[in-house]
C-alpha cells in the first residue's frame, strides 16, 4: 500500500499514451474492483437467498410464516441502514488517506463478517442471541459495502485513460454480475439436495467460501498504487506523508461530506435517485424467488437455476455496454436501461403467475439483459459526478442513501403483494415508479464521457464571483 506521494502512478490522457507501468496499474485496479465486487455481491446474494429460503425457518420460525418472512427480509435490509454510515466512514478515509488503503479495510471487514455468519449457531443452540448476532454481522457487512464499490470505481476511474474510462470502471460492475451469478449458482446443488440438508449445514457453505475469496482479493489490492490525480488534489494538502492526512485537524475544508453538502448536493441527490436502479437485483434475486416459491408454488432450485443461467448468458454484454457509454455517452445507455426494466418486471411476474418455467426464463432473460447496461454504466456515471477531492465520499454516500429503499424493497414488496394470481401487480408498479424516477434523475445530469479527470475536476472549480458569493 502506498505510504508517500512518491508511491503513486500517473494516469495518461488516452489509452494509446499508456506506458507499461500505467497499463499494469490500470488493469490491476480494474481487477481489484472486479474481485471486490464479486465478493460483495456473492455475499449479497448468499445472504439474500438465505433470507428467502433459510433464515425464516431457522432464526424467526416462532413468528409464524408471514411474520418470519418479513423478519427475515428485514434482517437482509438492516445492512442498508449501516451502508450510509460506512459510506461516510470509508469515504472520508478514502478521500483523505487514499483509495487503495481504504479498500483493504472494507475487504477485511466484509470477508470476516460473512465467514462468521457461516459459523453462527442457531436459536436452537444459543436462543435469542442467534438472531441478534445475525443482525450484528449483517450490519458489519453493510458498513463494508458502504465503501467498497465507490472506492473501487474511484480508484479505477483515476487510473483509467479518458477514452476508455467507462470500460475500465465497468469491470467493477461486471464483478457485480459475476458475484450475483456465483451466489445464486452455489445454492443450486445445495437446494437440490433437499430441505433437510439446506437447513442443517448446506446454507453455511456459501458463507464459508467467502474467506478464501477475500484472501485472493486482498493480495491483488495490496499491489495497486494510488493515482496521480489523488496525489495532486488531496495528498499535497497534507504534505508528502499520507499519515499526515489522518492527523490533520478536521474542519469544513477537510471533511468531504461537508463539502459535498455545500457544493455538490445536486449531484448527490441525482446519485441517490439513480441508485433506485439497484431494485433490479433485489427484486430478481430475493423477492421474485420468495414470491414464486411461497405464492406460486414454484421450485426454488429451478428459479435459482434460471437466475444463474441468465446471469452467465448476459454477463458478456457488460463490457460492450461500458464501451458503448464511452462512445455515445453515459446518460442514454443508463436511461434506456432503466425504462426497459420498468416494463420488464411486469413480464417477469406475469410469467410466474402462469407457472411456466420457460416463460419465466424468457422474461427474466429479457429484463436482465437490458439491466446489464444500467448496472455497468452507473459506475462511470456516478464517478464523474464528483471531483477527485470528494469523489469517494460523494459516490459512496449518494449510492448508499439511495440503497436504503433498495435494501428494504423485499420487505416493502412482501407488504404490497395481494392475494390471488395477480397479487404481484402493486409490486411491479412500485418497481416501475422507481425506475422512471432514476431515468428522470439521470436525464438532468451533465454528460461527461470523454473528459479527463483534470477536466472533470476543473468543471467544479467555482469562478471568482461564485467563490465570493458562497463565502469561500
Amino acid at each position: 500500500m502506498p505510504t508517500s506521494l512518491d508511491d503513486v502512478s500517473t494516469a495518461p490522457e488516452t489509452a494509446e499514451e499508456m506506458s507499461p507501468e500505467q497499463r499494469t496499474m490500470a488493469r490491476r485496479s480494474a481487477l481489484s474492483g472486479f474481485l471486490g465486487s464479486t465478493i460483495e455481491y456473492f455475499d449479497f446474494v448468499a445472504f439474500a437467498t438465505a433470507s428467502a429460503l433459510v433464515f425464516n425457518h431457522l432464526f424467526f420460525e416462532s413468528m409464524g410464516p408471514r411474520g418470519a418472512t418479513i423478519a427475515s427480509f428485514a434482517t437482509f435490509g438492516v445492512a442498508y441502514i449501516a451502508r450510509p454510515l460506512g459510506a461516510v466512514l470509508f469515504g472520508t478515509l478514502g478521500d483523505r488517506v487514499g483509495r487503495s488503503r481504504t479498500l483493504v479495510y472494507t475487504l477485511l471487514l466484509m470477508g470476516a463478517a460473512t465467514f462468521a455468519i457461516g459459523l453462527l449457531p442457531t436459536p436452537a443452540t444459543i436462543g435469542i442471541a442467534a438472531p441478534i448476532l445475525l443482525v450484528a454481522l449483517r450490519l458489519a457487512q453493510g458498513l463494508s459495502a458502504g465503501g467498497e464499490q465507490a472506492g473501487a470505481n474511484a480508484l479505477t476511474a483515476e487510473h483509467a485513460p479518458k477514452d476508455k474510462r467507462g470500460l475500465y470502471t465497468g469491470w467493477t460492475m461486471v464483478g457485480v454480475g459475476f458475484g450475483t451469478m456465483l451466489g445464486s449458482a452455489v445454492f443450486i446443488p445445495i437446494t437440490a439436495m433437499g430441505q433437510d440438508f439446506l437447513l442443517d449445514f448446506g446454507w453455511r457453505i456459501p458463507f464459508l467460501l467467502a474467506g478464501p475469496l477475500a484472501l485472493v482479493t486482498l493480495y491483488v489490492r495490496t499491489q495497486v498504487k494510488e493515482t496521480e490525480s489523488f496525489k495532486t488534489t488531496v495528498l499535497e494538502e497534507h504534505g508528502a506523508d499520507v499519515a499526515a492526512s489522518l492527523t490533520a485537524e478536521p474542519g469544513p475544508a477537510t471533511v468531504p461530506l461537508w463539502e459535498i453538502a455545500r457544493d455538490h448536493w445536486r449531484n448527490l441527490l441525482r446519485v441517490i435517485v439513480c441508485s433506485l436502479f439497484a431494485l433490479t437485483g433485489t427484486m430478481a434475486n430475493v423477492f421474485a424467488i420468495s414470491y414464486g416459491t411461497e405464492h406460486q408454488g414454484l421450485d426454488p432450485s429451478i428459479l435459482l437455476t434460471i437466475t444463474s443461467v441468465v446471469g452467465i448468458v448476459t454477463l458478456p454484454v457488460a463490457p460492450l455496454m461500458a464501451r458503448l457509454s464511452d462512445g455515445i455517452g453515459r446518460r442514454p445507455v443508463f436511461i434506456g436501461s432503466v425504462l426497459l426494466i420498468a416494463v420488464g418486471f411486469f413480464g417477469v411476474f406475469g410469467a410466474m403467475s402462469t407457472g411456466s418455467y420457460l416463460l419465466i426464463a424468457v422474461a427474466m432473460f429479457a429484463t436482465m439483459l437490458v439491466a446489464v447496461a444500467g448496472n455497468t454504466v452507473q459506475a462511470p456515471l456516478y464517478t464523474e459526478m464528483f471531483p477527485t477531492r470528494v469523489r469517494y465520499t460523494g459516490y459512496a454516500v449518494g449510492t448508499q442513501v439511495g440503497l436504503i429503499v433498495v435494501g428494504f424493497s423485499p420487505t416493502i414488496a412482501a407488504a404490497l403483494v395481494l392475494p390471488g394470481v395477480n397479487g404481484w401487480v402493486p409490486v411491479a408498479i412500485f418497481i416501475a415508479v422507481c425506475m422512471v424516477a432514476a431515468a428522470v434523475s439521470a436525464f438532468t445530469a451533465k454528460e461527461t464521457r470523454g473528459l479527463s479527470i483534470e477536466e472533470i475536476d476543473g468543471a467544479f472549480i467555482p469562478s471568482e464571483e461564485e467563490a465570493q458569493s458562497s463565502g469561500r
